[in-house]
């Protein structure tokens, strides 16, 4: 399997925009690439799938054990030329002292070699003791080629080529020289969605241009060549999704819109292996929801678009009755934020739904940022299908908290790490409805969709998945 991680000396190098026109570039030469990124951001694989033409899939330690990763590899690139890995940060960063969880240390288990974006503004004789840093810091990871960005110009490429050859032994796969046109706009979490950027394809045109152009993808494509096989784990026995498959189908409403995109490929993949059919509705122009059993509001940016919720009034009303009336629902994040009072962001506020009592104000600085753990509390309204972990481990990162919050109201969690909706709880429960900061993804580690599936069919059948099997196995 061929296959290539872009990594960095740090983050903001510029390895998201040259990942999107390195898929690009190479899909235009008729190769099939699968996208991968490290870590849990939504923002960066909406792009890079939208780049190569297939979906962009999550690898994470922190949700994900290292068989599960390996499989998840394996299985998506079964059928590309090209495996193409994103990492997040700099190549040795990371949570512990160990650097457990950083990008060298999934470069090291998916046996991938390496190539450093370097950001070489105002840098000349100084990139080569950072190249040779970085491969004495742990001779097991090949780092097998350098591509200079923001470079200042031919000289200064002839210079920068000249001592990375002169002092390493490093390729220097490509060049790519400062451009202002090649940026993404940016805001406060980031890039912004491809969902919602102007001109996303005129973009993701012009960095595969400047790919093709200041890149050497013969070279790229021979580095990817030198990774060996990469032995797949065996799947493990898939018990609980068999069984909710043969259940009968529901239909969930799924926000998808400019305001809510934040979702996992995998995780819609597993609501169809659950026996759940997502219907789509766009939160900002439909005047009804569809016809459906159960609710599902991701994340996203309801603040940008807060204006367009606020006047879609018949749409909020019916979703406010729905919940009221006992629909399932589950909601993270932005959805939480549309579900409130209102959303309040400078000086100005819009009106959201309502159904839970609490004003989101958004502030300048994160409420809430990176990896959680969560302790379910015994108020948790989803059925227990005996494979919950004692801790589940999600992310959050949000600038919004919420004001006014009925602190009567049950939770579903404890934070045993994360700001969550008040520095100690997370999912605020109301009738059906279950709505969070922490975004959950479903894994081996903690198969959620299962549970919300089961629990929208329990709420429309009052049924029992379990009715026939061993005790051990009831909720």
């Amino acid at each position: 399997m061929n296959r290539i991680f872009v990594s960095a000396i740090h983050k903001s190098s510029g390895k998201t925009t040259l990942s999107i026109g390195l898929c690009a570039a190479l899909r235009q030469r008729g190769l099939g690439v699968q996208p991968f990124k490290k870590g849990p951001d939504y923002i960066d694989p909406m792009w890079l799938g939208r780049a190569a033409g297939r979906p962009c899939f999550n690898l994470d330690f922190h949700t994900m054990g290292e068989d599960e990763i390996c499989r998840e590899f394996v299985a998506r690139s079964a059928d590309a030329d090209l495996a193409l890995v994103e990492g997040n940060k700099g190549l040795y960063d990371g949570l512990d002292l160990e650097g457990s969880n950083s990008n060298a240390a999934l470069a090291r288990l998916l046996g991938s070699p390496v190539v450093l974006v370097l950001d070489t503004r105002g840098m000349t004789r100084g990139v080569a003791p950072i190249l040779l840093g970085h491969q004495a810091f742990d001779p097991e990871i090949r780092i097998r080629g350098v591509i200079f960005n923001q470079v200042g110009g031919s000289r200064h490429e002839g210079k920068l080529r000249r001592i990375v050859e002169h002092y390493t032994d490093i390729p220097v796969i490509g060049a790519v020289h400062r451009d202002p046109s090649l940026d993404i706009d940016e805001r406060h979490l980031g890039l912004i969605p491809s969902n919602e950027a102007r001109a996303v394809d005129e973009k993701i045109e012009r960095l595969a241009r400047a790919v093709h152009e200041q890149v050497d993808l013969e070279r790229l494509l021979a580095t990817a060549a030198e990774a060996g096989p990469l032995p797949c784990p065996a799947t493990p026995q898939d018990r609980l999704e068999t069984r909710c498959r043969s259940r009968r189908r529901v239909r969930i409403g799924i926000a998808r819109d400019a305001a809510f995109g934040f979702y996992y490929p995998s995780d819609l993949e597993a609501f169809a292996r659950c026996g759940a059919e997502l219907v789509p509705f766009d939160s900002l122009h439909d005047a009804h929801l569809p016809d459906v059993e159960g609710l599902f509001i991701g994340g996203g940016f309801p603040e940008t678009a807060a204006d367009d919720l606020a006047a879609n009034e018949g749409l909020r009303r019916e979703i406010r009755a729905a919940i009221q009336a006992g629909l399932p629902t589950y909601a993270e994040c932005g959805g939480l934020m549309y579900l409130c009072r209102q959303v309040r962001w400078e000086d100005r506020s819009s009106p959201m739904v309502g159904i839970v009592p609490a004003d989101a104000v958004m502030h300048e600085r994160p409420q809430g940022r990176g990896y959680v753990k969560l302790e379910e509390r015994p108020d948790h309204p989803w059925p227990r299908l005996g494979l919950e972990p004692r801790t589940i481990h999600a992310h959050e990162f949000h600038y919004s908290g919420l004001e006014g919050l009925d602190a009567s109201l049950p939770k579903a969690y404890n934070m045993i790490r994360g700001m969550g909706i008040d520095g100690a709880h997370d999912g605020i429960i109301y009738r059906n409805l279950l709505a969070n900061y922490s975004h959950l993804r479903h894994t081996d580690h903690y198969p959620w969709v299962a549970r919300f599936v089961e629990f929208v069919r329990r709420c429309n059948d009052d049924s029992d998945l379990f009715s026939n099997e061993p005790d051990a196995l009831k909720p």
